[in-house]
């Protein structure tokens, strides 16, 4: 088979010629046989996407430095699920936010998803259209990759996905908004190059306690029925800038809480519990200490206890007459009595 040639014309043309071959037989020693050579002649047609790749979406998806294995992993299947999608080196944190459309420019991208870490546990996801807005910051939570979970499904790797949506996407603004910066961004363009024209799994967005619910399920031929592949997160919208990674704020979430301050209360609600522990202690400490009072002083100690018999009291009135000191005759001692026997 003769080697295709493709021919550029510009950025958005993209033209492939029919490919012709010939189907040889073994048997090339007849002459038969090799008239037949040039009859077996026959033209592969071009493929589908022949002059038909209109939707030029590409995808960006790279990260800052700092993020942990999870986030790494999670970045690749993203990559892997999104044929259309581009990598690129880590990012420093020094720099600003708004080198990121520069670098969309080079790598020729008109949509972003930027992992940015902070404080080595944190993990902020941007989703923004390149380099005119709109773009959307959200928080990342329970993060579960392909090799994590360990799902029984499997899709073919580049098919094009079905995008399903929770019905709350069509009631409020900012939802609205979120859902066509998702469809641009998670849908495969049809006659994409890297794509295969295939439909076997499906990328559903559900809004569930104030969070959009990521999960992508295979369909099964069957009875197709849909069995979850992976992998899975959660996204907690912040805030909806007009420009892309800065610019006015078009929404704020009010409900959003930052972790930083999540950390504190949990830490507070720790302190309060060690504080109420204390003071349960000390409160055991003085009813002990009450307790042995009491006991010291029994009131059934005298129950058996009999009165004693009352004597009359006798009041003295005269002067008691002075004793009469008896003088005490004691034996002299030897020296005395040798004096004595001396005179």
């Amino acid at each position: 088979m003769a080697a295709s040639k493709r021919k550029r014309g510009g950025e958005g043309s993209f033209h492939l010629k029919p490919k012709k071959g010939k189907i040889v037989v073994d048997d090339s020693k007849t002459q038969e046989n090799a008239k037949q050579e040039t009859k077996n002649e026959i033209t592969v047609p071009a493929p589908v996407s022949m002059g038909k790749w209109t939707n030029k979406e590409r995808v960006l998806i790279f990260s800052s430095r700092g993020i942990d294995f999870r986030t790494r992993h999670l970045m690749q299947d993203l990559r892997t699920m999104m044929p259309h999608s581009k990598a690129d080196t880590k990012m420093d944190r020094k720099d600003k936010l708004f080198v990121v459309n520069e670098v969309c420019d080079i790598k020729n991208c008109n949509k972003c998803i930027f992992f940015e870490a902070k404080k080595k546990q944190d993990l902020y996801m941007w989703i923004a259209n390149s380099p005119h807005g709109p773009s959307a910051k959200f928080l990342v939570q329970n993060i579960h990759t392909l090799a994590e979970i360990k799902m029984t499904g499997n899709c073919l790797k580049g098919s094009r996905p079905l995008l399903s949506f929770d019905p709350k996407f069509d009631t409020e603004p900012q939802y609205a908004v979120l859902k066509e910066l998702f469809i641009q961004t998670f849908s495969t363009p049809r006659y994409h190059p890297k794509s295969q024209p295939f439909v076997d799994h499906v990328f559903t967005f559900t809004i569930a306690d104030n969070r959009i619910w990521f999960r992508n399920y295979q369909i099964m031929e069957e009875d197709a029925a849909l069995v979850e592949i992976g992998p899975r997160f959660v996204l907690n919208l912040m805030k909806i800038f007009q420009g892309s990674f800065g610019g006015p704020t078009l929404y704020e979430n009010p409900l959003y809480r930052s972790p930083n301050l999540h950390r504190r209360e949990l830490r507070l609600a720790a302190a309060a519990k060690v504080r109420e522990k204390q003071l349960v202690k000390d409160l055991k400490k003085i009813k002990k200490a009450e307790v042995k009072v009491n006991v010291d002083a029994d009131v059934t100690a005298d129950v058996f206890l009999t009165p004693a018999e009352e004597k009359p009291v006798h009041i003295q009135t005269e002067a008691p007459e002075p004793k009469v000191m008896k003088k005490n005759k004691r034996k002299a001692f030897k020296r005395q009595r040798m004096q004595m026997a001396r005179r």
